[in-house]
């Protein structure tokens, strides 16, 4: 299933979700609190984590289903389902709220940030409501296991924010602490957001797990693929400068793959370019960029990426072949292909 396959069939799905979102809004009183979570929500995000819950919820419902009961397509997702998929959306966008203001970021997906366009104040405590508004949902349209799987994931999420600074800070460069940053930023996230889909619909541990794998495998990928586009991507698909991890001194693996593959002569400059200022990075990127290339840390990495897809394919196996499944292949293969 290629991309043009791929979006008109997920279209119907995320324009449900994101009326569903926006009716979770109507019930707010401050005007500019709406204006800040529509910012930030309604931002040209691609809805992947509530679209893997919905579709992982058909799956895991398909699959259980006695045979001849139903076909596929006459399986009507509950309205309850769609409230608790946005509860991943809201968490993500809060996530970016946050961030932006951290990074002192300007820009995102080309939009200027909320922080800037009003101020910290707003956008941190507009990012605080997405955070209590998924908590509340994830209580109360699921249960105590959903709140649990949401909640260790969040909190996993932040320690990987920490760790990631403190190897920017110690210029950590081993792959394993890059691995545990990614599955707790972007992998733990996804993966519960699988599991939460097949839980709500009465899936067996076997299922729960298989789609857990898939959803970590997937995340540790898209994550890698972000690597090589924040250095190899078109900043106008993109929204991002080109090399801004680089500028701020983050271990990806392009760059950690570099450290320890280049020749000393080269492996020392960037090392003596992490120690330099931002600017003096950012000036020194197309160098390092070749460093990189004549290393094999984009190759490398790209490979790596390929790996984890087909694991997360194959942790599909267990599933009759349906529509659902073949949409988190197609999926599963789009994740390498995006170029935004």
């Amino acid at each position: 299933m290629d991309k043009k396959t791929l979006l008109p069939l997920l279209a119907p799905e995320i324009s449900k979700i994101e009326s569903a979102m926006q009716a979770e809004f109507a019930n707010i009183t401050s005007s500019l609190l709406v204006e800040v979570v529509t910012h930030g929500i309604f931002n040209g995000g691609k809805r992947i984590r509530p679209i893997l819950t919905m579709l992982s919820a058909r799956l895991a419902a398909y699959s259980n289903m006695p045979d001849g009961i139903a076909s596929e397509e006459e399986l009507t997702p509950p309205n309850e389902l769609y409230r608790l998929a946005m509860v991943f959306e809201f968490l993500h966008g809060a996530s970016l709220l946050h961030d932006d203001v951290i990074d002192h970021a300007d820009t995102r997906r080309g939009t200027e940030t909320a922080h800037s366009k009003w101020n910290n104040e707003a956008a941190i405590l507009a990012g605080d409501y997405l955070h209590t508004k998924a908590m509340t949902l994830a209580g109360t349209v699921g249960d105590s296991h959903c709140l649990a799987l949401i909640g260790t994931a969040t909190a996993a999420m932040i320690d990987a924010e920490f760790l990631q600074s403190q190897a920017v800070e110690q210029q950590d460069s081993s792959e394993e602490t890059y691995f545990q940053v990614l599955r707790g930023k972007t992998g733990a996230l996804i993966g519960s957001a699988c599991e939460v889909g097949v839980f709500f619909a009465d899936g067996n541990e076997a299922q729960c797990q298989a789609l857990r794998t898939y959803g970590d495998a997937l995340g540790l990928a898209f994550q890698m693929v972000d690597d090589l586009l924040d250095y190899q991507g078109d900043t106008s698909k993109t929204g991002k400068a080109i090399g801004n991890d680089f500028s701020e001194g983050k271990m990806t693996l392009p760059l950690i793959h570099a450290l320890t593959e280049a020749n000393p002569e080269h492996r020392q400059t960037l090392t003596n370019l992490l120690q330099a200022t931002p600017a003096q990075r950012q000036q020194a990127q197309q160098q390092a960029t070749e460093i990189i290339t004549n290393a094999g840390g984009f190759s490398y990495t790209r490979q790596g990426a390929e790996t984890l897809i087909e694991a997360a394919i194959e942790a599909l196996n267990i599933f009759p072949d349906c529509q659902a499944k073949a949409t988190l292949i197609g999926i599963a293969h789009y994740v390498l292909s995006r170029d935004k």
